[in-house]
């Protein structure tokens, strides 16, 4: 099942508390177990696998605690600056040659002043 705007919260819950049972049990965790290594109650862990909500912070600990914190990263990316910000920061840069053939120090003069 993929997660979409179409869904409503509940389904959308459902199938995370769904995918962490799995993950849990491909792991060979019991809900206890894995509720004491992440510092939460065995109580949350059933909540948020049978799709009821919890706390934020309970489910950070269960991802931790089955390393997989990293999808997060995922799910919320940094924001990358736009396209108008990225050319503020480049600064600006030279259009065009400017041809000068004076050598730096020497005064200029116009050709038929020579």
């Amino acid at each position: 099942m993929i997660l979409s705007e179409q869904r409503t919260d509940d389904a959308i819950l459902a199938e995370l508390g769904t995918r962490l049972s799995s993950v849990r049990l491909s792991r060979d965790l019991t809900q206890a177990r894995l509720a004491h290594h992440a510092g939460v109650s065995k109580r949350t862990v059933e909540r948020i696998e049978a799709g009821h909500s919890a706390h934020l912070t309970s489910f950070v600990r269960i991802l931790r605690t089955l390393d997989l914190l990293d999808g997060l990263e995922l799910l919320l990316p940094p924001s990358q600056p736009g396209p108008i910000d990225l050319l503020r920061l480049a600064g600006s840069s030279p259009q065009r040659a400017t041809g000068s053939s004076v050598p730096a120090g020497e005064p200029w003069t116009w050709a038929d002043e020579s």
